[in-house]
């Protein structure tokens, strides 16, 4: 069992983004509280700095009294440390809690993708896949690294009202009117970059998706003189995103010059305003100083409050990305109510009229690729919707009703497109470390798949490239029949798996396939037009429109059937 730093958060409310938001600060209450404890001890430390210069400069050195000066040093040497200590584990919390919420959002979108299967591409290109995992929740984190410094900003806001009111009530009602008003007046700046900014994230998607289907078909491009097609378009992409992209730094450098014009204009008034208080003999000169030193700390907490609106902005736009992804349903469900069969069972197709017998070697067989490989993902159950109306049945049981984990282990299909991911061989071959290395070998061997094994210096231990591109096409494909193998599944479903492989190496994997899947009570059905294929079938199913043609020998049908005949014929 794979552990994880974190346990499982539960199902996310996804009904808005400040709802998933919130849900995943109800998952770290604890680091957010004492981020928040410590982030309001700092900045109330801050806060309290001014009112002790000011009490130590009236009562200690203009009074001319030395113990009543030590003692405000000394409260001013004890809040720089309170300071540095809260300064020090809240900054530790903040980036726990930035962390934690981007780990599980990345954790989500992970889960998600490898249980949706087709539907998530069917709904979201590539690029807004990969940019929501790698960007968008890393973006979406930052509100709860912001979080606890706004409410420390908020409780010293509050303790510097307190503290000039000791002085002033008229100073004391400017602060407690003019930080908010200052800070409702950066929301004329904030809504531009929303909008820009939610402009850029699409850009920046799509061009991801241009660069993805890019680099997925280099091969096939170059092939044909293609690519320079794809990379104006990715010029194109790019262009629009970087376009987007200044404009974003318009209005963020916008919204900073803001925030200091705003933040010293209140700064100058209120200094302006208790100047005046100490010439007309209101105040004293150490309060004086208090009153400067408190307008300079002012700045911080509407910074701080721009900051949170903007980092908020981005927090809801990822927030948006995430739900669009985590809101895509899978094509099947896993909550399957009917009972498997408890042994090999028949598997039989309700539009094809197709039944697979167990224990045999079965070739599906059309003029039309695509029919056979229709019925193969069938087979599979990779789309309830299709087999709540097409319905296979397995044994006595609706195939999509029975549970998902029973169908995937029992039931395995290995497709026309072979993908390799990145770790060493082994894990690749035997993701789940049931098989010693003898079975690898065997399952390599029945591949005809020993070759490439023989040129890599690291053998089994050897690191597999992303989708395995150290690799050529017909290697992948046996690598993947190998895997395919070592899944021991109850029926195997391969579909075209010696297409990308020359005439002697698929009479080799041919010849040894019977002997491979040779356990009893094991299915294989392969769909294919080879003859070298065909040969070793114990039995062959034709189809013609999508439906039951004929079936039997691939000798009795090559001698009888001309339609599959020529099929045959132009497959050679």
């Amino acid at each position: 069992m794979r552990s994880y730093p974190y346990p499982d958060p539960g199902p996310p409310d996804l009904r808005t983004p400040t709802r998933y938001l919130l849900w995943l600060a109800s998952k770290q209450k604890g680091t957010l509280a004492a981020a928040v404890v410590l982030e309001t001890l700092l900045m109330v430390a801050q806060a309290v700095v001014p009112f002790v210069l000011g009490r130590a400069i009236d009562d200690g050195i203009i009074a001319g009294n030395t113990d009543t000066l030590l003692m405000w040093v000394s409260v001013l040497v004890a809040l720089t440390l309170a300071q540095a200590f809260a300064g020090m584990l809240g900054h530790r919390a903040a980036i726990s809690n930035w962390m934690q919420a981007a780990f599980k959002s990345i954790r989500l979108v992970g889960f998600k993708i490898t249980r949706t299967g087709d539907a998530l591409p069917q709904k979201l290109s590539t690029g807004e896949v990969v940019s929501t995992a790698a960007s968008d929740a890393t973006r979406l984190g930052e509100i709860f690294y912001i979080a606890a410094r706004l409410a420390g900003a908020l409780a010293s806001w509050l303790v510097v009202c307190g503290l000039i009111a000791l002085s002033s009530p008229v100073l004391a009602l400017v602060v407690l009117l003019g930080v908010p008003a200052s800070c409702a007046l950066l929301l004329f700046v904030v809504r531009p970059l929303q909008a820009r900014q939610r402009e850029q994230r699409d850009a920046s998607g799509k061009m991801t998706a241009v660069g993805a289907d890019t680099v997925a078909g280099l091969r096939v491009l170059r092939g044909i003189g293609g690519e320079h097609i794809f990379v104006n378009r990715y010029r194109e992409r790019s262009t629009d995103t970087r376009d987007a992209g200044i404009r974003v730094a318009h209005s963020l450098a916008t919204l900073e010059a803001s925030q200091v014009f705003i933040a010293g204009s209140f700064s100058v008034i209120f200094t302006w305003v208790g100047a005046t208080l100490v010439l007309n003999g209101d105040i004293e000169p150490g309060q004086l100083v208090a009153l400067f030193g408190y307008s300079i700390f002012l700045m911080t907490p509407i910074r701080t409050a721009a900051d949170g609106v903007s980092h908020s902005i981005r927090a809801h736009v990822g927030a948006r990305k995430i739900i669009n992804v985590l809101s895509v349903d899978a094509n099947v469900s896993d909550k399957g109510t009917a009972g498997a069969p408890a042994g090999p069972a028949v598997l039989v197709d309700s539009v094809s009229s197709v039944a697979v017998q167990p224990g045999r070697l079965t070739a599906l067989v059309s003029a039309d690729p695509r029919s056979s490989a229709d019925l193969a993902t069938r087979l599979g159950r990779f789309d309830d919707a299709v087999l709540r109306e097409a319905v296979v049945r397995w044994g006595e049981s609706a195939l999509h009703e029975v549970p998902l984990d029973e169908v995937r282990t029992r039931i395995v299909v290995s497709e026309a497109s072979p993908q390799l991911f990145t770790g060493s061989l082994r894990s690749q071959l035997d993701p789940h470390g049931r098989h010693s290395d003898a079975d690898i070998l065997a399952a390599l061997e029945a591949s005809s798949a020993l070759d490439i094994l023989d040129g890599l210096e690291g053998g089994l231990d050897h690191e597999v490239t992303e989708r395995g591109r150290g690799f050529s096409g017909g290697q992948r494909q046996r690598l993947v029949f190998a895997r395919a193998l070592l899944t021991d599944a109850e029926t195997l479903v391969l579909i075209e798996p010696t297409s990308a492989v020359d005439a002697h190496t698929e009479s080799r994997i041919a010849a040894r396939l019977g002997s491979a899947r040779g356990t009893p009570g094991q299915t294989t059905v392969v769909v294919t037009a080879s003859p070298l294929m065909l040969g070793v079938m114990d039995h062959v199913v034709f189809l013609e429109d999508g439906r039951l043609s004929t079936e039997g020998t691939h000798q009795e049908l090559m001698s009888s059937i001309p339609a599959y005949r020529n099929v045959v014929i132009r497959s050679e």
